[in-house]
């Protein structure tokens, strides 16, 4: 064999693996998402760059208040970014005047941009099961969560990962709370 046509498998294979590494890494470790939508504000804007970890939770679990990407069970080529609010065997309830009870205690938090006008389902209490969680959006009156049938709970295994760190804007490049 000469030079050029080793060279040129070297380049090949090279190429090969690079692509396989990324590959690997998207699939297994991180991916980059956008926010795409309200729902989150003030903590995410429509349009922010964030980095997925989807490595963290194959070594422990989901916990209150970590943003999450999870497919919509409707459309599962649209994906939701929420914060969880209920953790597995808790029971959460929002009364009239918009305060979270988890087990009937007062959930201390401050992410919620309002007060919540419309509690849904979870107006009755909603008991999570083993490997489920309650998620809502920061931005309570318009968000489509946990609240609604139509997304519910959320499994642990349909958890794609955690939202990590924003990439862009720059201007609020870091990480994510």
């Amino acid at each position: 064999m000469n030079k050029t046509v080793k060279n040129i498998i070297g380049v090949v294979a090279y190429i090969g693996l690079i692509i396989l590494l990324t590959f690997l890494f998207n699939r297994f470790i991180a991916q980059r998402t956008d926010v795409s939508g309200d729902s989150m504000n003030h903590t995410l804007i429509n349009g922010d760059s964030l980095i997925v970890d989807k490595l963290g939770y194959r070594i422990h679990q989901p916990r209150r208040f970590d943003i999450v990407i999870f497919p919509y069970r409707n459309n599962p080529e649209e994906t939701f970014i929420k914060r969880i609010i209920g953790l597995p065997g808790e029971t959460v309830r929002i009364d009239g005047d918009g305060n979270i009870y988890i087990n009937e205690e007062l959930l201390e938090e401050h992410y919620g941009a309002e007060v919540i006008m419309d509690p849904g389902r979870a107006y009755e209490p909603v008991t999570l099961g083993e490997d489920e969680f309650f998620v809502m959006g920061d931005n309570r009156n318009h968000s489509m969560d946990s609240r609604t049938e139509a997304v519910g709970n959320i499994h642990k295994s349909d958890i794609i990962g955690r939202a990590w760190f924003r990439l862009f804007p720059f201007s609020s490049f870091g990480p994510v709370h």
